[in-house]
């Protein structure tokens, strides 16, 4: 069991599917959270589901200022922050036709604020004796996919810049790492197959070991490791959350070699 307590993790994009599991993990290991996001019912409700051990800030993380003022209102309510976990996401992709505009949208969210908050929370951590970051990539910035381009392009960036953070921060004591999911079980999966979780199983079986999609609470229960003194070891690291996704290659589960012969 990780212990956490007397820790504070802020999670930007908490309010999603993955993003509520990764707070709820936290709060069973012992640390006290604060979650941002642009969806206020969502955070709400997620403000009621943990109790007393959550507070919830509808922000904007685009905008400067808002950042600036999840971050005073998280010192304020816990009087620290020791863990960052960077969830938030678009999907906004139009593949090779994306516009300039798109482009700026995509990586705004998914790089561009997420750098921000490192690098905003960082004088908060070094003042606590150090800290951890864990930032969200995925296997679209590993491998290429029939459509993607925003996404893959903005994941592929977040595994450099996390090692460039862990660089530059490792003699503040505070530990930059990424992880990379495979298909999960979240938001945008759920809405695809209209909430239909065997059917994205069953899509997904070909390509991931376990012959499923990951579950949220795998990458959840990955996120807080990373975000405890177990993990002292692991810096400047992506860690796959994929069932092995970016393991078997483009023949999947299936022995392409063997039907040359038959």
């Amino acid at each position: 069991m990780i212990n956490l307590e007397n820790k504070v993790a802020l999670i930007p994009g908490g309010a999603t599917m993955i993003g509520r599991k990764v707070a709820h993990e936290f709060i069973r290991a012992g640390a006290q959270v604060t979650v941002c996001d642009i969806d206020e019912a969502g955070g709400r409700e997620l403000e009621q589901e943990a109790g007393g051990a959550l507070k919830f800030i509808p922000a904007d993380i685009t905008d400067d200022a808002q950042i600036d003022a999840v971050i005073q209102q998280t010192l304020d309510q816990w009087g620290g922050i020791d863990c960052l976990v960077n969830v938030a996401c678009t999907y906004l992709d139009n593949g090779i036709a994306s516009t300039r505009g798109e482009w700026r949208e995509a990586l705004d969210v998914n790089l561009v604020s997420g750098a921000i908050f490192v690098q905003k929370v960082a004088p908060h951590m070094r003042r606590r004796g150090g800290g951890a970051v864990v930032n969200f990539a995925s296997i679209s910035g590993k491998r290429a996919q029939p459509g993607r381009m925003l996404y893959a392009a903005s994941k592929a960036a977040i595994i450099g810049a996390t090692r460039n953070e862990a660089l530059l921060l490792a003699e503040d004591n505070i530990r930059v790492n990424c992880v990379s999911p495979g298909w999960v079980w979240s938001n945008v999966i759920r809405d695809m197959t209209g909430n239909d979780r065997a059917k994205a199983d069953r899509v997904a079986g070909d390509f991931h070991l376990s012959g499923r999609a990951v579950d949220p609470e795998e990458v959840a229960r990955t996120v807080v490791f990373l975000c405890s003194d177990a993990a002292s070891g692991i810096n400047g690291a992506d860690v796959p959350v994929d069932s092995g996704y970016a393991a078997i290659g483009a023949e999947q589960k299936t022995d392409k070699v063997a039907q040359l012969s038959g």
